[in-house]
């Protein structure tokens, strides 16, 4: 497996060898629950690590998405989300079968470690590039992280519009003044 490069996001102020541990623990506990072995023991971690922040962790295999789960809130330290998240979307996004063994070499990973999230009012106050968006309205609500929309080469409003449409919602349901707009950011690595 190896890390997929993004160009977007904020810097949370990781240094390199704070991401290449998140890394290695996210793999490590991958490669293992493949194997059937128990995950890996997660070592010291800095102060940073032992920050309660949300995070998301993709799996692309030969560039597709292969699986991605993530949690919006610091629950507990990022270092523990990261494992967590980790396992969760090799094991447990419904969208895909559990990855296995023979997968491992074609794996590409990259973790979206979170800022907390902050209700917008108006669509300018959202940065393609640097925002994520959470879309609630009633039980219904998506999220789309920072690198989609700039994958995908989409503007504001279009980036409004798909986290409706992922939520369930019209396209146009940003409008509404009953739906909760909100946005964060992401160190994508």
């Amino acid at each position: 497996m190896s890390q997929k490069k993004k160009d977007v996001g904020v810097d949370l102020g990781l240094s390199d060898e704070e991401k290449e541990l998140l890394r290695r623990v996210a793999l490590q506990t991958i490669e293992k629950r493949a194997r059937g072995e128990r995950g890996p023991t997660i070592e010291s971690a800095s102060d940073k690590l032992k920050e309660h922040r949300g995070a998301f962790v993709s799996l692309y295999k030969k560039g597709m998405l292969r699986g991605c789960i993530g949690s919006l809130e610091g629950k507990g330290p990022l270092i523990e989300t990261v494992r967590e998240m980790a396992e969760a979307a090799a094991f447990n996004d419904p969208r895909f079968r559990p990855v296995t063994q023979d997968e491992l070499p074609y794996l590409e990973l990259e973790i979206s470690a979170l800022t907390p999230f902050q209700e917008v009012s108006d669509p300018s106050e959202i940065k393609v590039g640097i925002h994520g968006i959470i879309i609630r309205k009633g039980y219904f609500s998506g999220v789309l992280l920072p690198q989609v929309a700039t994958e995908r080469n989409w503007d504001t409003i279009t980036f409004l519009e798909e986290t409706c449409r992922k939520a369930g919602l019209p396209r146009d349901a940003w409008k509404d003044k009953d739906t909760a707009v909100y946005v964060f950011s992401a160190d994508v690595f």
